[in-house]
């Protein structure tokens, strides 16, 4: 028993290893699968090694193969399938060029909720998910002050890689009416597979990539809209909040986060009311 285990087993990470040296991060396992691999391992036997070669500097970091989970093993495999063709893209050149890593999105693939954002930045970029700066931490606490937890809900961006910068050190540009086009087909498959019940577009450039809508975010937050046959709310994004902390200003996003909560049906506690009340 305990030799054909283990010949099992090295042949999965042989397989896993080759997967991952082809770029891919991510597969589907069944929730079955999942609970297999908790059991305990049968002792392994020991093989007499030859001496071991002179050491060796390792290889750069390969990014780890993370299995996609949902309670449907078809959609996990259709999402981490799409993940898979979406990782290596590279048609916008100028951006593939600049870019560290492609930030595909992230959060629960079954979720109610999710949350469109225009592009990565700097931090983004470099940690290949989206909203993990300044403006992704506010994020995630109005995520929590609604009573979801981040992976609870699913979090991406119109485009994919960062807006190149030719001669800056620092800073971030808006993506260009192209660049969305080009990559906005990845993101509708990703609503389509995930159906949320409702979606959240943070920002004018969100609006403006999702909607076609050039008139402002100041007039058009709050008020509900329809995409892909699933209800839109247009709402500032986090960054705004972060240069402007007027109380008078919160209170307009988190009610547009309580009327997300209406729509979902959920409890809203008295608490949540009265957030940001002058």
């Amino acid at each position: 028993m305990p030799d054909a285990y283990y010949q099992l087993l090295d042949a999965a990470i042989q397989h896993l290893e080759t997967l991952k040296s082809r770029g891919v991060r991510f597969v589907s396992v069944a929730p079955e699968n999942l609970a297999a691999l908790a059991r305990p391992m049968p002792a392994r036997p020991i093989p007499a090694r030859p001496a071991a070669p002179a050491i060796q500097p390792p290889p750069a970091a390969a990014p780890p193969i993370v299995a996609v989970a949902s309670a449907n093993p078809d959609k996990a495999a259709a999402f981490a399938a799409l993940r898979e063709r979406v990782m290596p893209c590279v048609k916008c050149p100028h951006l593939a060029a600049s870019r560290q890593t492609v930030v595909f999105g992230v959060g629960n693939i079954d979720a109610s909720l999710m949350f469109v954002g225009e592009a990565p930045g700097a931090d983004e970029d470099a940690q290949g998910e989206p909203f993990v700066g300044k403006a992704g931490q506010l994020l995630t606490r109005v995520i929590q002050t609604m009573g979801f937890q981040r992976d609870s809900v699913y979090i991406a961006n119109i485009l994919k890689c960062r807006p190149d910068t030719p001669g800056q050190t620092a800073g971030n540009r808006k993506p260009t009416a192209e660049e969305m086009a080009t990559c906005i087909p990845w993101l509708h498959e990703q609503i389509d597979l995930i159906q949320p019940q409702v979606l959240v577009a943070l920002g004018g450039t969100a609006v403006e990539g999702l909607l076609g809508k050039t008139v402002g975010i100041m007039k058009l937050r709050g008020q509900w809209q329809t995409y892909r046959n699933i209800p839109l709310m247009p709402t500032y994004h986090p960054a705004y909040l972060l240069r402007n902390q007027s109380l008078a200003e919160k209170r307009k996003l988190w009610e547009d986060m309580l009327a997300v909560l209406e729509k979902l049906a959920l409890p809203v506690t008295e608490k949540q009311r009265n957030y940001f009340r002058g």
